[in-house]
């Protein structure tokens, strides 16, 4: 295991959860939350998103952040947020569909609505994450499903991508390819790769976003670093239409 101090965008995504747990200290829910004994927990447990800084149990912060029923959901998800941003660093979150779950409980939270200091501790946290997922050699989490929490919790590819063309390393190009491999099937049936769970974000621009990025620059990466030839092709395919995609020589086997 590398040190902290090994790696730049390690030591950045420290600092990044340690402004979380100060940013976010001694918030509560509200005194009049409340949530279904039944489907959520007991009045006990939410006693404890009453009391402020004190650890959750992983079940109950798990329940906490999935839940979609809260009066003020911002306020519950401020209160785990520095718990939370930690679990989902470590891999331990445990969404039950996939990682756009997780960002969709932060979209659901309105986080870049919060006050100044509260939205960019959070923009911070996601920035940090995305760039360690790209060059620690120790992550978690597979780079590709932290860009899809992080489009997600922001509704927008632009900034994540952006970050991603900075990142230029043979271990960023070997993520980079694992998640072309993850994406390309479902692209090349004109679907995005993810469930956009949150309402107010807009899908289809989604989708032709990463399918212009990827077109557009990630082609030129999968060549220079060496990608599979038939990963490379598919990429290619993307920008063709109709016939001219399903007839061409290296249209793969399988179906779409």
């Amino acid at each position: 295991m590398h040190q902290l101090a090994d790696l730049p965008a390690r030591r950045r995504l420290g600092i990044a959860l340690d402004n979380l747990s100060v940013t976010f200290q001694g918030m509560t829910a509200r005194p009049d939350e409340h949530n279904c004994e039944c489907h959520w927990g007991s009045p006990q447990e939410l006693s404890l998103l009453k009391t402020p800084d004190l650890e959750l149990e992983p079940d109950l912060l798990r329940r906490t952040w999935q839940a979609t029923d809260w009066t003020d959901h911002a306020a519950v998800l401020r209160r785990v947020l520095p718990q939370f941003a930690r679990a989902l660093v470590a891999g331990r979150a445990e969404p039950l569909f996939g990682p756009e779950e997780a960002g969709d409980s932060l979209a659901r939270g309105r986080w870049h609505q919060w006050p100044a200091e509260q939205a960019e501790a959070v923009r911070e946290f996601l920035h940090a994450w995305w760039a360690a997922s790209l060059t620690d050699p120790d992550a978690a989490v597979p780079a590709h499903q932290v860009l899809v929490m992080c489009a997600e919790a922001s509704g927008t590819l632009a900034p994540w991508l952006a970050d991603r063309e900075e990142h230029t390393g043979h271990l960023s190009d070997r993520r980079l390819a694992e998640a072309a491999a993850k994406w390309e099937y479902e692209l090349l049936c004109e679907n995005l790769p993810w469930y956009v769970g949150w309402y107010e974000h807009d899908e289809e621009k989604l989708r032709a976003d990463l399918t212009t990025w990827l077109l557009h620059h990630a082609a030129t990466r999968l060549r220079e670093s060496g990608a599979p030839a038939d990963l490379q092709h598919r990429i290619r395919l993307l920008g063709l239409t109709g016939e001219a995609r399903w007839t061409d020589p290296h249209w793969p086997g399988h179906h779409y």
